[in-house]
């Protein structure tokens, strides 16, 4: 049976989220699961009168690749591939696992190279997109993976994933342009802003620079579901120790317990419980992997639980999270990096947020009722 949530999904991921108009060439991206909401996309670009291509990708060539790959494939930089960047006007990315962990046997080492190979295709998918000439969006698709990865039945799932986009709204649009306006409000403040601390309990007290540079207002046109507010921190101005809360996932494999401690805007001793080799590889794998290219904070307060999943995770209300690597230009940051690491520290309980001495929120609330609430 044909869900018409995913009809509702692909109006507002094309006319909302993405704003495509006829004559733009717009490339759809997924694996071989997400094919319902590829096709509901495929129709609406088309009504829309643009022009899409598809790029359907398999999980086990991938690993394939990944396990079987020379080094001299390793380090192929794909001429289509890096075209497509330079020339779409839209693209839209599908993440549908059929095993999240499907990666998890491969070498760090292999998993490094392929990133650095594909910098370039990286940097320039950045510039293109802080110019305004590339737009682009990321959704999840529900799959058993992903429900099993949450914790949840395929059928809670699907609810959790569509109910986080407001897709249960008559007018998620409307809804994301009221969340939009609330940002705002935080994104001006930020803008003055010379330092902001993070603190919790559980040992996190973190200080980054970041006067001078600009606060991007996410509501659902480039993540959806989305909300959050980030930046690109001054590069050599992060100093202190953050320990994030929930285990974070890249490349397939998963890190728990991660401390990491900044001096001068570098991370000079890093630790985990469960994947610590990884993460060391990972750091070391250019001169801008150990430094955060971004800082964000999280004001989806319809995302309330873990799911080991970072499009929602770092949405959730009351969070944080500090990414290892690439900054966003259009921020203002300038970290250059193959690798861009979203990690989550949760401040709901007992955390707070100073900016330039002054408390703005205390266990993951702003304390302007203006601001997003939950």
């Amino acid at each position: 049976m044909h869900d018409p949530r995913i009809d509702k999904l692909a109006h507002v991921l094309v006319h909302y989220a993405t704003a495509i108009k006829s004559g733009q060439l717009v490339r759809i991206s997924g694996s071989l699961l997400s094919e319902p909401l590829v096709i509901a996309l495929y129709q609406e670009i088309i009504q829309a009168g643009a022009h899409p291509i598809v790029r359907l990708t398999s999980d086990t060539c991938q690993e394939l690749f990944l396990r079987h790959a020379r080094e001299v494939q390793l380090d192929f930089v794909d001429p289509l591939a890096l075209h497509e960047i330079e020339t779409l006007d839209c693209t839209i990315n599908i993440w549908a696992d059929e095993n999240t962990k499907a990666l998890s046997g491969i070498h760090p080492d292999r998993q490094a190279r392929v990133s650095n190979a594909r910098k370039p295709i990286l940097e320039t998918f950045l510039q293109r997109s802080a110019n305004q000439e590339l737009r682009w969006v990321g959704t999840q698709f529900p799959t058993q993976a992903s429900a099993q990865d949450a914790e949840m039945s395929l059928h809670d799932y699907e609810h959790f994933v569509f109910t986080a986009g407001l897709l249960h709204l008559d007018n998620p649009a409307a809804a994301w342009k009221k969340i939009h306006e609330k940002q705002q409000r935080v994104c001006d403040f930020l803008d003055e802003a010379h330092e902001i601390r993070f603190m919790t309990p559980q040992g996190t007290d973190l200080k980054l620079g970041i006067e001078g540079r600009r606060w991007i207002n996410c509501s659902g046109h480039e993540n959806f579901p989305d909300g959050e507010v980030f930046t690109g921190p001054i590069e050599t101005a992060t100093e202190g120790v953050v320990h994030y809360s929930f285990p974070a996932v890249h490349g397939g494999r998963e890190v728990s317990q991660i401390r990491l401690e900044f001096r001068e805007g570098k991370v000079i001793n890093a630790s985990a419980e469960k994947g610590e080799p990884f993460l060391l590889k990972m750091i070391d794998q250019d001169a801008g992997a150990s430094c955060l290219g971004e800082i964000a904070i999280g004001t989806n307060y319809s995302i309330t639980q873990y799911t080991k999943n970072t499009l929602f995770d770092e949405k959730i209300g009351g969070t944080i999270h500090a990414a290892l690597g690439a900054a966003y230009p259009e921020s203002g940051g300038n970290n250059q990096s193959a690798l861009h690491w979203d990690m989550v520290c949760d401040l709901r309980n007992g955390g707070t947020i100073e900016v330039d001495g002054r408390v703005i929120s205390e266990n993951g609330v702003f304390l302007d009722g203006s601001w997003p609430q939950p």
